[in-house]
């Protein structure tokens, strides 16, 4: 695998190495040894599928808050999609800074998301699905969401939104859930953000 590290530190991009042969290819799509290498945490606590009928089904901004705060390795298996994460570590260089890469079964890109990071993603095809290995179990008392039109975030998302939870569109705005946010998502020197 081939880890190259977003604007966002401890945010990686991973492209496949492929071995190829008259059969077809091999590539690895998971090696603990390689994600800690980069030290990254490696754990998987739950495997998730997302299957997205429309083009344009927007699904976010989600995270857990510590100490169930969640780390995700997200693949596109089938279609495309627009994916998107945002800092939320109060004492990063980067925080409340974005950044989105485009995922689809033809390019087999994987994003491995960092614990105290919002995630989220914009379908691109119709009949698109996506596969997330996750570090934390979900823990509905640790989560939390942000508006993915917030203007605070200032995401560009490519296309117009068609399907939206009802529950991601009550997402709160920044500016009034910033505080807890800041708050819980401090992590004490020496203690473990997950």
């Amino acid at each position: 695998m081939i880890f190259t590290e977003t604007p966002l530190p401890g945010a990686f991009i991973l492209d496949l190495e492929v071995l190829t042969d008259e059969r077809g290819f091999f590539a690895r799509t998971f090696c603990r040894r390689d994600f800690v290498a980069h030290g990254l945490d490696p754990a998987v606590a739950q495997a998730n599928i997302a299957f997205n009928v429309r083009k344009g089904t927007l699904r976010g901004m989600h995270f857990q808050f510590p100490p169930a705060a969640e780390t995700k390795f997200v693949r596109c298996t089938r279609g495309s999609i627009f994916d998107v994460i945002v800092d939320l570590r109060p004492e990063s260089p980067t925080y409340l800074r974005h950044t989105g890469v485009e995922l689809t079964a033809d390019n087999r890109r994987g994003l491995f998301v960092p614990a105290r990071f919002a995630h989220g993603y914009q379908v691109l095809e119709d009949q698109t699905e996506v596969t997330y290995l996750v570090g934390e179990f979900y823990t509905p008392a640790a989560e939390g969401g942000l508006a993915y039109n917030d203007p605070r975030l200032a995401i560009t998302w490519p296309l117009e939104v068609s399907e939206l939870s009802d529950k991601d569109g009550r997402w709160p705005p920044l500016d009034a859930v910033e505080p807890e946010v800041r708050r819980r998502m401090t992590v004490a020197a020496g203690v473990s953000a997950s």
